[in-house]
């Protein structure tokens, strides 16, 4: 009786669970594989981890659905009603009609300064996203030489590709420049001259770009590769329920015994080209091309395997290896920060911006939550007062050697090519080789999921969910399940 194939998915999150629901649920394909996911933590959901804090549902991971037009996400997430819940939870839907930016000191700061900035650098972002054309006014009229700047520059006579950052900055620089004969009298600020205030309106913009891409900082992500990535439509939204309840229900088809949890990886052994298939032994594991090692010395097994570990665990070589090289500096320097080291950080920098403007509540700092503030009211000034958190919880996704990482972005001198080579299996052979069957080799041992392998849908949870699709259908399509 022949043996069903064998199929092993490492990691058990987005990538990974949508690829063995899929496995699973296919009709065409009931029994006919024996399925594991082997995942190296304690939980299921990777980079999705929903908790509590305060008394209201958090996340410590993922935490939007970037357009729900057209998200398999949201759709998910209708269909099992988690987008209704009667627990707080960390809802930052939407954008207030009438926002205020207040500088250090306690400066409100009038439209007339913001909206020129503001403006300015969506008009940038816009066109570096290929949102707007090469010649659009929106761009063109600060005389800024928009498409001439996006194609980079050469330094000592070696061409240079162009970065977000630096696009950026050229049209700051440019908008300055033509701005070189208003009036620069400038008052009600304090020492804040109209310069200064642009100049931290748009590292305000900046900072937040940097936590849409995860680069710690523009001047490493490309500007060509930009224009790629595709957002879906529709508004932003959290889940109410929390991000973990779509990866529950993904998981949730799949029998007990399937997901195995602290199974951590240290190598995979497979077969490259030209290697012989081996002769069935009697015990018949030996025609398993791959062998999967684990941190306990065990071994598993396999005819195919689905790598669906986060780009920073590819880069440093296993699963397990603890080398936080790759990640970022600044996250993980922030990482090593005391809870109190924290606190007192945070708390300076919120009570700065209240100095001369007491009419916020402080509850707009703490999620709508008071219990984990405490606020003091300063001797020296009745208008004063200082705010101080009194509670932490951070993330150690950087330092975390399962994770090493937040999620990815296509760096300078980098390409959508990349994203595309870290999705091709292993051995590479071409299209017809699969279909006719190479008598040599075994086809699909290595598959590799997850968002870093999404030419146009990476660093988002749909773009895990995607690939998760797309290495489940090829193997299926491998084996001529119908309906796939």
């Amino acid at each position: 009786m022949a043996k069903k194939p064998r199929i092993v998915i490492i990691g058990a999150g987005m990538a990974g669970l949508t690829a063995a629901n899929k496995l699973y649920t296919s009709t065409s394909s009931k029994d006919l594989f024996e399925l594991f996911v082997v995942e190296g933590g304690s939980r299921i959901g990777g980079r999705i981890n929903t908790s509590e804090f305060g008394g209201d549902r958090i996340e410590m991971g993922a935490t939007w659905i970037h357009g729900i037009g057209g998200s398999p996400v949201h759709k998910i997430a209708q269909e099992i009603n988690a987008l209704e819940s009667d627990q707080p939870w960390e809802c930052m839907d939407g954008f207030s009609d009438e926002p205020t930016t207040i500088a250090e000191g306690g400066f409100e700061l009038n439209g007339s300064i913001v909206e020129p900035i503001s403006k300015l650098f969506k008009n940038l972002m816009d066109f570096a996203q290929g949102k707007l054309p090469e010649d659009s006014e929106d761009v063109c009229y600060y005389n800024f030489p928009a498409k001439s700047a996006s194609k980079g520059f050469k330094s000592n006579g070696v061409s240079v590709k162009q970065s977000v950052g630096g696009f950026l900055r050229q049209g700051l620089d440019a908008y300055w420049e033509s701005c070189k004969n208003r009036d620069e009298e400038f008052i009600g600020y304090g020492k804040w001259s109209r310069k200064l205030l642009e100049e931290a309106i748009f590292r305000m913009h900046e900072n937040t770009q940097r936590t849409y891409t995860s680069a710690g900082d523009l001047l490493t992500l490309d500007f060509e590769a930009e224009s790629e990535y595709r957002m879906f439509p529709g508004e932003e939204i959290t889940i109410s329920k929390g991000y973990l309840s779509i990866i529950q229900h993904l998981a949730s088809v799949l029998p007990p015994g399937v997901i195995q949890l602290g199974r951590k990886v240290t190598r995979i052994d497979w077969q490259p080209e030209g290697h012989q298939k081996s002769a069935e032994m009697g015990n018949g594991y030996d025609s398993r091309p791959v062998k999967i090692h684990f941190f306990d010395g065990s071994v598993l097994l396999a005819d195919h395997v689905i790598v669906t570990v986060s780009l920073g665990v590819l880069k440093a070589g296993t699963c397990c290896q603890e080398d936080d090289s790759n990640s970022g500096k600044e996250a993980l320097e922030l990482e090593t920060l005391s809870d109190e080291e924290i606190i007192k950080g945070v708390s300076t920098t919120v009570s700065s911006l209240l100095k001369s403007n007491t009419n916020h509540s402080h509850d707009e700092f703490c999620n709508g939550n008071g219990k984990s503030v405490e606020i003091f009211e300063s001797c020296s000034s009745e208008s004063d007062s200082e705010v101080r958190f009194g509670k932490v919880l951070k993330t150690k996704w950087g330092s975390d050697p399962l994770f090493l990482g937040s999620y990815s972005y296509v760096a300078v001198g980098s390409s959508g090519d990349d994203l595309d080579t870290m999705a091709e299996p292993l051995p590479k052979f071409e299209s017809y080789e699969y279909e006719n069957g190479n008598g040599n080799v075994h086809p699909l041992q290595i598959l590799f999921a997850g968002e870093a392998t999404h030419r146009t849908h990476y660093s988002t949870t749909h773009g895990a969910y995607f690939s998760g699709l797309r290495e489940a259908n090829r193997l299926l399509q491998h084996y001529h399940c119908v309906g796939v």
